[in-house]
């Protein structure tokens, strides 16, 4: 049975105070990325990770979703549990809904992405360079004749450098480029490829379908392969209903989408394109996203979504974090 959806009524009180950024002065040396906040404390090996309501999309930051950190935060923490007899994960307390504690990492220059499904709208997406003629995508031949949305022959490992411009790169290019050993590259591989079958058996448990994601890794300083970042979330993986997708796919309609493709999805039909004129995001657009994020986590998890009691969420991650200052 799915839990009962949250309302956008009940999320708007949330429109006007969500987390855009934090400033901690006495957690360690920050660094911004693109929705989390790090604050990197090398004397203990530690990393405190607090995940913001920040949307990007397209490489560009666009707005803030309400309670988005918070879902981003605990659904990764769901899956940490789920995943951690296939590989060390990074986490070593949960201390506030939109905090980690976690190792500090030599992180990995690559995204290990996995995909299952031919689709995406982003640069570097397979639908995209199979639409433009590319038929070799990260050293895997591709087939003619696919259309937009099907299943893959096989599931495919298909990383990314890091960067501004997330590039696509090949194993071939991994190695050559310093990026990684060839032995360090199959175990990256054949560890993805099963966090990825963990993640479409519990999706398929949950009426989902996980369609692809990407995962970030790095080496503990025993020298350990251990998975980082999040695992699973509607920000590093595309979601659709398993119900819908074989009468939305023979008419030819986008899956149901219960993830951040769905913004993408709308910035295309205002007519954005890179470089291009950005469109107005409103209110009832933000609302419609966090009721995605939250319905996707109530899905997966099968836990009903808990909406704080008090809105003031940066003093209650300062109160959390106060045994954490250096």
């Amino acid at each position: 049975m799915t839990p009962p959806a949250v309302s956008a009524s009940s999320l708007a009180p949330f429109l006007t105070t969500t987390l855009d950024t934090t400033n901690f002065r006495d957690l360690g040396e920050k660094y911004e990325g693109k929705v989390r906040d790090v604050y990197i404390q090398k004397q203990n090996g530690k990393r405190i990770l607090i995940a913001t309501d920040r949307q990007s999309a397209f490489d560009i930051n666009w707005t803030t979703i309400p309670l988005k950190g918070q879902v981003l935060t605990e659904m990764s923490a769901w899956w940490f549990d789920k995943i951690g007899d296939i590989m060390p994960t990074h986490v070593l307390a949960h201390p506030d809904p939109n905090v980690m504690i976690v190792k500090d990492l030599a992180m990995l220059k690559i995204e290990v992405v996995v995909r299952g499904y031919l689709t995406g709208s982003s640069k570097t997406a397979i639908w995209v360079n199979y639409k433009n003629g590319i038929r070799d995508y990260c050293g895997n031949a591709l087939p003619e004749g696919m259309v937009k949305n099907q299943p893959l022959p096989k599931v495919l490992l298909t990383p990314t450098t890091k960067g501004v411009d997330d590039e696509l790169i090949d194993p071939k290019g991994i190695v050559e480029r310093g990026f990684a050993t060839q032995e360090q590259w199959d175990e990256i591989g054949e560890k993805a490829l099963k966090l990825f079958a963990r993640g479409q058996e519990i999706a398929r448990s949950r009426g989902l379908i996980l369609v692809d994601t990407k995962y970030e890794m790095g080496y503990d300083t025993e020298g350990n392969l251990t998975i980082a970042d999040e695992v699973h979330t509607p920000d590093s993986s595309r979601y659709w209903i398993a119900g819908t997708y074989d009468e939305r796919f023979e008419r030819g309609e986008e899956p149901e989408s219960l993830d951040k493709e769905f913004f993408r999805l709308w910035l295309r039909d205002q007519g954005f394109e890179y470089g291009g004129k950005r469109p107005e995001i409103t209110d009832d657009v933000r609302l419609m996203l966090a009721e995605k994020y939250i319905d996707l986590y109530e899905r997966v998890t099968g836990e009903t979504f808990t909406i704080p009691s008090d809105p003031n969420v940066p003093k209650r991650i300062e109160n959390n974090l106060k045994v954490y200052r250096i």
